[in-house]
């Protein structure tokens, strides 16, 4: 009997999931253990391995969002049967063509339904995205998805049958509606957490000139070694937690946990927004090894490549907007984090040396911490510790 291929719960919470390509075509022979297809959650896009082994007879969601548990293909003998499924209550794309009864003959739209005034349209967000690229009114169209949802081949339909008279296009001043993706409404929910928690900020300023020169030494000992000034960040901030373990930690309902490896978070922008990759145990890597997992966990992020446990677990953030000019800011913690480290650009700055004013390579620092788990004078020693391993790193690296 063939196996159903159902789309699998990734993590706590997770109610759905979007297809986004499937890694074999019906007819290959698929091992077990096998990547079979890519799926897109919350937090990451990830693959997803075949559970049975045998020839992909049948794809039945070619793409799209569907609820966790739906059958998206069947895996088994040549030649064996497969049952119909019936149709994703999300917006799945199916292999076969869904019916035409909405379609009046000779191909023109059949009228919507009728939508109290101020209704918001019921659709998939891949039927808005397809709408908006050819130029169709989703408030004409008559959804065959459940509760009249307007799917992805309700707007493919229509646009067939649009083709002799295209719509034109909207003006340019025309406000666009993009809908939201699974990682902006996470970050949105997340924020939202956030805004919730009392903090509040301490504020210190690390000169920079020992680190610069430590950089440029080891890239000429090593030409192969990408070191950047966030990897010396990172290490920084694990000595630091280690030092001070009393903010390394996150709030439970009745303590608070305390957590004996520094999991260090680092904030990555990608096109598809905002993701915060885990560093582990960074206090027992090197420099080299912390450079090495960082360039590997950001290249995998931008190319929505990560996998979800490599997004979970942290215990503490950073975030650095150096390379982008700009001086100082403050950042939003990452909960159920319970401080996260905000860095600027490194500028020279006049400062006091030995009673003379000089330039020096500074770099703003601006932590903010959960109040409810973190006080003020915990959290200074912390970010002292910090500006200090910046400003020594040979002693404390």
């Amino acid at each position: 009997m063939a196996t159903a291929v159902k789309l699998p719960r990734l993590g706590q919470g997770m109610e759905s999931g979007t297809v986004v390509r499937w890694l074999k075509q019906e007819g290959e022979r698929v091992e077990r253990g096998e990547p079979l297809f890519e799926v897109d959650t919350e937090k990451a896009t990830q693959e997803v391995e075949a559970e049975a082994a045998g020839v992909l007879l049948k794809i039945v969601v070619r793409e799209g969002e569907v609820p966790v548990g739906t059958v998206l293909a069947y895996i088994g003998e040549p030649g064996e049967a497969v049952p119909e499924p019936e149709a994703p209550s999300g917006d799945g794309r199916r292999e076969e063509a869904v019916p035409s009864e909405r379609v009046s003959p000779g191909g023109a739209v059949a009228a919507p339904a009728e939508r109290a005034p101020g209704e918001r349209v019921k659709a998939s967000p891949l039927a808005r995205r397809l709408a908006r690229e050819r130029g169709i009114d989703l408030s004409l169209l008559t959804g065959t998805g459940p509760e009249g949802r307007i799917v992805a081949e309700d707007v493919e339909r229509a646009a067939r049958a649009l083709e002799v008279a295209p719509a034109p296009a909207p003006p340019p001043t025309e406000v666009e509606r993009v809908p939201l993706t699974s990682v902006r409404r996470t970050i949105a929910r997340r924020l939202t957490e956030a805004w919730q928690v009392p903090v509040f900020q301490l504020e210190t300023a690390a000169d920079m000139g020992r680190v610069l020169a430590l950089i440029e030494r080891r890239r000429q000992l090593e030409p192969g070694l990408h070191l950047t000034v966030t990897d010396v960040l990172v290490k920084a901030c694990a000595v630091a937690l280690c030092r001070h373990p009393e903010v390394n930690v996150q709030l439970a309902e009745d303590a608070l946990l305390r957590f004996p490896s520094a999991h260090i978070g680092i904030a990555v922008a990608t096109e598809r927004g905002l993701v915060v990759p885990v560093v582990r145990a960074a206090e027992r890597l090197t420099l080299a090894e912390i450079a090495s997992v960082r360039g590997d966990l950001v290249e995998r992020a931008r190319a929505g490549k990560l996998r979800r446990e490599e997004l979970e677990g942290g215990t503490f953030s950073l975030s650095n907007l150096g390379m982008y000019g700009v001086d100082r800011f403050t950042a939003v913690l990452n909960p159920p984090q319970a401080a996260i480290l905000a860095v600027g650009r490194i500028e020279e700055r006049p400062v006091v040396r030995g009673g003379e004013v000089v330039a020096r390579p500074m770099m703003t620092l601006t932590a903010t911490f959960d109040h409810r788990a973190i006080d003020g004078a915990p959290a200074a020693r912390f970010l002292e510790t910090v500006r200090e391993v910046l400003e020594e790193p040979g002693l404390a690296l």
